[in-house]
């Protein structure tokens, strides 16, 4: 007899078996996946580095706001990633994204650090662009899968992840002062080089995992995840405040990078155990193995229908839709045009918060700060938001959209203190809008997975995230731009100045962006009253039990591995008496 494993008996886990578990598990798929999400958040961090692009490039806020623009409809133009994710394995979208984001992040540090000729203005529009689309590529690769491997968690998992998205600006401005100090000349080449090295590392980990059943641990697996990511926000509050007040060197910067790093990896704990769990309880239970699927008998042919026809037959709500029965869907249409209304306005406000600090005449620094802690407000209006609603489903069967509602009317405090100026408004306007930013984007997909199903959540996700770019180009190009830059030049005309060619159009005090806020504020009240629409459209569904399909098809899939292996079983024994 040969002598038993040591390194098994004591813990009845080979070592070996449990690094196969963890490489091949579901777990290592989530943690890559908060690793992704959080180097995906660059396009969060314009108001740091627009100020160096309209001084280097000699921009007036119109043609600021409109590279603006163009980052944010790149960033959230993700049809084209859907419908490729739809078709190939997520790593294609990965790849993709990340070739995308090297290219026009670099392309951005070369102009800016006057590497190349300075680029015409369509063609900063482009890079920037280019550079944040691949951000939808990362999204749809690692978010979309995470819901579709945990369909049942999904209010919680993309409340996760798109927190681990909100807190990237401050993740990513600890790490670059390690790497550059105060430098901000090379931070479009860190952001370029980060992102695209980390897709590449997981590119084959995050996948679609199939199993017949699912842990009832796996919400509180989240919860895990959940304490440290709010371990690691707190720490960044922390750090971003000692930063702004002391004086920090490379030495300061390359520690506190370090912590950070610590706390972002430390899930790779709650992995190892959960798979070490896994693995005994599989050894315990072997008929009740997650991993294998039985099989069933294929379902009988539909019939045909026309596309077109069955466009305008939606099935119930909940059910899976296609793509155009979604699309035209008064709920779909409802959902979108109150988040056009919402997204708009606080994306406009969190683009411009650098000017509008400079003309509200805050100190540089102080900006810096605002920018910095505003990724703290939009993790916990992602994390809040996403994990209350959930509860608030289980617990009472309070509607979703209910919550989109009630984030509306937040964000137009927020939208007000800027339009009047309010004494020191400026930090609680940040804070506001940057929860309600936050909150909007797992709520918005959340609902699409909900109302419309997961079979086609690849595409219609990123229908969702196109009405951002919509809101921006309405309120922050055609009004926030147009009236700042017609105050600024009312301004020049006063003081008997003319402004130069190349020179940056400037704008100082509260005028400047005081009718435009109110318009944004009147625009999200109505997107407020749209959403009531949805709340009553939807009260009837969200009584139910909303996941009951999903535990439905696990506990007959269940039973379904259990009589399989019986039935081998007892095979086997008839076999062994006919030899006797």
């Amino acid at each position: 007899m040969g002598v038993p494993d040591q390194r098994s008996s004591s813990s009845g886990v080979n070592m070996k078996s449990l690094a196969v578990q963890v490489l091949t598990g579901r777990w290592l798929m989530v943690f890559a996946s908060f690793l992704l999400m959080v180097t995906a958040g660059a396009s969060y961090m314009f108001g740091l580095y627009s100020n160096d692009i309209k001084s280097v490039l000699g921009y007036d806020q119109t043609t600021l706001n409109l590279i603006s623009f163009s980052k944010d409809l790149g960033a959230n133009i993700g049809i084209l990633s859907g419908l490729i994710n739809e078709v190939t394995p997520p790593w294609v979208v990965l790849s993709i994204g990340a070739v995308l984001n090297f290219f026009g992040n670099f392309m951005i540090w070369l102009a800016v650090a006057r590497k190349i000729p300075p680029p015409k203005v369509w063609h900063m529009c482009l890079y920037i662009a280019i550079g944040a689309n691949s951000h939808t590529f990362t999204n749809t690769g690692a978010l979309v899968t995470c819901v579709k491997n945990f369909p049942e968690s999904r209010g919680v998992v993309l409340g996760l992840l798109k927190g681990y998205t909100g807190i990237s600006a401050a993740v990513i401005a600890q790490l670059y002062r390690a790497f550059y100090g105060d430098d901000t000349s090379f931070f479009t080449l860190f952001v370029a080089w980060l992102p695209t090295a980390l897709s590449f590392a997981f590119l084959r980990t995050i996948r679609i995992i199939k199993t017949t059943t699912r842990s009832q641990n796996d919400v509180k697996v989240f919860y895990r995840f959940l304490y440290i990511s709010l371990c690691l926000a707190g720490f960044l509050l922390v750090i971003i405040i000692l930063e702004k007040t002391l004086i920090f060197n490379k030495t300061e910067y390359g520690l506190s990078a370090a912590a950070v790093l610590f706390l972002l990896f430390l899930p790779i704990v709650v992995v190892f155990k959960e798979e070490h769990k896994f693995i005994k309880s599989k050894s315990a239970s072997p008929l009740n193995n997650p991993t294998v699927e039985s099989p069933r008998p294929s379902p009988p042919p539909k019939q045909a229908v026309s596309w077109w026809k069955d466009a305008f037959k939606p099935p119930e709500i909940g059910e899976d839709y296609t793509i155009l029965q979604a699309l035209f869907s008064i709920d779909m249409l409802t959902l979108l045009l109150a988040t056009i209304c919402g997204l708009g306005g606080s994306m406009t406000m969190m683009d411009n918060l650098g000017q509008i600090g400079t003309s509200f005449g805050y100190p540089l620094k102080k900006i810096a700060n605002f920018v910095a802690l505003t990724s703290i407000w939009i993790y916990l209006g992602q994390i809040t938001v996403g994990i209350l609603s959930e509860i608030f489903i289980a617990k009472y069967k309070c509607p979703r959209p209910l919550f989109l509602t009630i984030i509306l009317l937040l964000s137009s405090v927020g939208h007000l203190l800027i339009a009047f100026n309010v004494p020191n408004g400026l930090y609680v306007a940040t804070v506001v809008t940057g929860f309600s930013f936050g909150a909007f984007w797992p709520l918005i997909f959340t609902l699409i997975s909900e109302l419309f199903g997961l079979k086609y959540y690849s595409t219609l996700y990123n229908f969702g995230g196109l009405t951002s770019p919509i809101g921006l180009y309405l309120l922050n190009v055609k009004v926030t731009g147009y009236y700042y830059d017609k105050e600024a030049r009312k301004q020049m005309a006063a003081l008997g100045l003319v402004r130069k060619p190349g020179e940056a159009l400037n704008c100082l005090g509260g005028e400047c962006f005081r009718l435009s806020f109110i318009i944004i504020t009147v625009v999200t009240l109505f997107g407020a009253l749209i959403s009531l629409v949805l709340v009553v459209r939807t009260r009837e569904f969200y009584k139910g039990d909303i996941y009951k399909k999903f535990r439905v098809k696990e506990e007959t899939s269940s039973v379904d591995n259990v009589g399989v292996g019986q039935a081998e079983m007892t095979k086997g024994m008839a076999e062994n008496e006919e030899k006797l």
